[in-house]
């Protein structure tokens, strides 16, 4: 089984924001935005201890109380404990998004990808999220955004650890699939190479998106599809940038991200089209994504996504993204030629 064989739908909800990434999401808001995703029909969850220090699994675990089990698929992440102890959120070391989740819980963060630290981040993630069992877990971010040049050491140590421990989850049914959860298109490569363990699929946010997607196009999509398996594409959006946000990979865009956004929106409002419908039509165009999962902290955010799904698009749009140079010329477009 693959994550292709466990997703229900092309839309899934990032709950990121629910941890209160950027700013202090109110509870009755935060709860309304998961009970709005419902409504829309999404059914796929993706969280993870790191969102918040708990507080974004917290929230969901009491946003999906009332709902059937079966009917939803939830996706988590190990790789952090949790502890009751509190810390400085200040002095936090979290690579490139130490500012990223300031108000979240001050609970303390450990970077552990252990065996030990494996079961326990399950056992902890089955209590925030009120449920026996997890869909898939992503081993999160052992990559060079959080670990620089040490990167290649939490991986060594993932594949003694955690890998392993998932493996054995995977035949125990604590989880139904695992897999890789990371912003950098290297360790999905490094992993892919290795004669096992057998990961499921991968959650790659940001590298496969309208403004970034060359490296994950040529490294890593073409292999993930002949093994037949699947990847979730996280921050389709580019963390706000491509619809007309301030930041590209959780810090202030460049001025030749804004120069490409705008370049890309002019095509977009002359065809009628919005910024999110092409955003998210160009990553799920991709044989081997499986699901986007744009993060959403409003309501009304999420009728946008869907709304952005059924967005029909000409396909002289996307001719001229690919004719401008604004989209890699072998990246797979939703248009018939």
């Amino acid at each position: 089984m693959t994550i292709k064989d466990i997703l229900p739908g092309k839309l899934g909800f990032g709950a990121a924001p629910l941890g209160n990434m950027f700013r202090d999401i109110p509870e009755d808001e935060a709860l309304a935005t998961v009970e709005a995703a419902w409504n829309d029909g999404i059914r796929y969850y993706d969280n993870a201890p790191f969102y918040g220090a708990g507080l974004a699994e917290i929230r969901m675990g009491g946003a999906l109380a009332g709902k059937r089990r079966d009917q939803y698929v939830i996706s988590t992440k190990v790789g952090r404990l949790i502890l009751d102890e509190i810390e400085n959120i200040s002095a936090r070391d979290l690579g490139e998004k130490g500012e990223v989740f300031k108000y979240g819980r001050p609970n303390k963060i450990v970077n552990d990808y252990t065996e030990d630290a494996t079961y326990r981040s399950i056992e902890d993630s089955l209590k925030r999220l009120k449920t026996d069992y997890i869909d898939i877990a992503w081993v999160h971010d052992i990559a060079q955004d959080f670990y620089g040049d040490e990167w290649l050491g939490k991986f060594e140590e993932a594949r003694k650890g955690a890998f392993r421990a998932l493996d054995r989850m995977r035949d125990e049914g604590v989880v139904k699939a695992w897999g890789l959860g990371v912003n950098k298109v290297e360790p999905i490569e490094l992993l892919l190479a290795l004669d096992e363990p057998r990961p499921d699929g991968f959650l790659l946010a940001g590298r496969y998106s309208l403004l970034d997607h060359e490296r994950a196009l040529q490294r890593v999509m073409p292999t993930v599809a002949e093994r037949g398996l699947g990847i979730v594409a996280g921050g389709p959006y580019s963390s706000g940038a491509l619809v007309g946000g301030p930041n590209f990979e959780y810090v202030p865009a460049t001025s030749e991200i804004l120069a490409k956004v705008a370049a890309i929106k002019a095509i977009a409002d002359r065809y009628r089209i919005s910024m999110k419908a092409a955003g998210l039509q160009f990553t799920l165009a991709n044989p081997a994504v499986a699901a986007v999962i744009p993060g959403a902290s409003r309501p009304a955010r999420i009728a946008e996504d869907g709304a952005a799904l059924g967005e029909t698009i000409p396909t002289d749009f996307w001719r001229e993204l690919r004719d401008g140079g604004l989209v890699d010329p072998a990246a797979p477009l939703p248009i018939v030629d």
